[in-house]
């Protein structure tokens, strides 16, 4: 995949600017699904990849081609999901009351599956209050572990994601770990 990725990355910098398309096609979902985790709101997840998407087309010249085309992606969706989120405060929670409708709340707007209804609302329960759980941590700590267990990335894609030593990734995990462990403890 890399030698066809940096084929197209090629093909963009000669000025074919369809052959960037391949690439957004590549990556659009998992890139997607980094930004949904670290933010936890559709559209913003999908706001903050397509931005990615154009940051890396704009900034292509400078992108290494001796290096992985996805962890270069996957950076700058990261820097641009850590800038929106220290820049917005939570303004809705999921048990809070959806406007125009007679009581639903956003845990109904959650689809359901084959299992039994009272599983899956505890399964849910779980899930949500994991992931609430991730998105109260200290924003160095949440990136580590999102990458890490949720979009699983080694240790070394998570190093060049986030331009952080090998060391303090493996630290911020750690710690990220305890305070997640702590925070879920407390239930």
């Amino acid at each position: 995949m890399d030698a066809l990725v940096n084929k197209r990355i090629k093909q963009v910098l000669k000025g074919d600017q369809n052959a960037f398309s391949d690439i957004v096609n590549l990556y659009q979902h998992k890139l997607y699904q980094i930004c949904y985790r670290m933010l936890g709101n559709k559209q913003e997840a999908e706001d903050i990849a397509q931005e990615a998407f154009v940051r890396a087309y704009i900034n292509l010249h400078t992108f290494d081609q001796k290096r992985k085309f996805s962890t270069w992606l996957y950076r700058i969706a990261t820097n641009l999901c850590i800038d929106r989120i220290r820049k917005k405060k939570p303004d809705y929670y999921l048990d809070a009351e959806v406007d125009g409708t007679d009581g639903l709340n956003m845990y109904s707007q959650i689809a359901a599956d084959d299992q039994l209804p009272e599983d899956a609302a505890l399964q849910m329960e779980l899930q949500d209050r994991i992931q609430y759980e991730i998105s109260r941590l200290p924003d160095k700590y949440r990136a580590v572990i999102v990458l890490k267990y949720i979009e699983e990335l080694s240790l070394q894609e998570i190093s060049e994601v986030l331009d952080l030593p090998l060391g303090t990734v493996k630290t911020r995990i750690h710690r990220g770990r305890e305070a997640l462990r702590k925070q879920l403890n407390k239930l």
